[in-house]
């Protein structure tokens, strides 16, 4: 479907049309249960975050404090 396709929305200004995406983005958001995630997506997210995951790079605030004052 393209804007042309519909009269309305192609008559309206920028900012009308920006409201409605939000609308149109709320509105389907809201539904988002019915939206079934494929296993295949959820396995790729969980291989991202675990290899973003290392606990070992975490500073303590002690740790991050002491940086910030010798870069002073």
């Amino acid at each position: 479907m393209k804007v042309d396709d519909v009269p309305e929305i192609a008559k309206m200004s920028t900012p009308e049309k920006i409201l409605f995406i939000e609308n149109l983005w709320d509105s389907v958001s809201s539904m988002d249960s019915e939206v079934p995630v494929p296993e295949s997506h959820r396995e790729e997210l969980d291989a991202r975050l675990a290899k973003d995951y290392s606990p070992g790079d975490l500073l303590s605030i002690e740790e991050l404090q002491n940086r910030i004052e010798k870069r002073k």
